[in-house]
């Protein structure tokens, strides 16, 4: 089917998770060489974990944790079009220094950390807010679909780590080159990925809130009474009674 001709994209208070994956392609694709820097603190991350220790790893991790913020509080300004913020900075190192440790448990505890409280950063960018009102409304952006939010996270996640591993394959095999050279390409293609995801996962959650609050809204606005009144001036046709046949009463 031509571009043309594709239904347009649902708004984002009722974007699904496949559709929050298409935008951050389209936003990547649209904007790559001011996102394609994103995937440095990321590549330089791996590179030094490769061949260590879950432990090392876990305290590399940790110890990166402004490197990775920093990378998250810039997809936040591109995405959303607001300078920088020290304040979104902070907090996201912050929010995001458990998550090597939940990481250890399993990566569903770290997404689902991320998703409860990580929209605080994009709020701080975008919104301009102080440290703990920006945490109060990343707390609330979480909350309102907190289904969303996890789900959005954890597909983002998914598909950059099988993408990565299949294009890692096909610059080992076809391309010759080193593994370490490989994964560091892989990195830093793909995990922009990952922030622009996120970024644009705020956008969903705050235009949930929005339409949430917003006046006039009734649950039952588009739908019709269950009951047809009656008009109190004629008996129902089903129950009125009939003259009896022959005329006797």
């Amino acid at each position: 089917m031509p571009a043309s001709e594709l239904p347009p994209p649902l708004p984002p208070e009722t974007r699904t998770v496949g559709q929050l994956i298409a935008e951050t392609i389209r936003f990547y694709q649209g904007s790559f060489w001011a996102v394609l820097p994103l995937g440095l603190s990321l590549a330089a991350v791996e590179q030094v974990n490769a061949g260590q220790a879950t432990r090392v790893q876990t305290l590399v991790l940790a110890a990166a944790a402004p490197l990775m913020t920093a990378s998250f509080v810039r997809a936040c300004s591109l995405v959303g079009g607001a300078p920088w913020s020290w304040t979104a900075f902070a907090l996201g190192v912050l929010i995001f220094l458990p998550v090597p440790f939940l990481m250890l448990v399993y990566a569903l505890p770290a997404v689902a950390w991320l998703a409860f409280v990580g929209l605080a950063v994009p709020a701080a960018v975008v919104e301009r807010l102080r440290f703990r009102d920006a945490l109060v409304r990343g707390r609330r952006l979480g909350a309102v679909d907190y289904v969303h939010a996890l789900r959005g996270l954890a597909a983002i996640a998914i598909v950059f780590a099988l993408t990565k591993f299949v294009l890692a394959l096909l610059l080992k095999d076809q391309a010759d080159v080193a593994v370490r050279t490989s994964l560091f390409l892989a990195d830093l293609v793909l995990s922009p990925m990952l922030y622009v995801g996120g970024a644009l996962l705020y956008v969903d959650q705050a235009a949930r809130v929005d339409s949430r609050q917003r006046p006039g809204r009734k649950r039952d606005a588009d739908l019709h009474p269950s009951v047809d009144p009656v008009d109190p001036g004629r008996a129902d046709a089903a129950v009125e009674p009939r003259p009896a046949a022959g005329g006797q009463p």
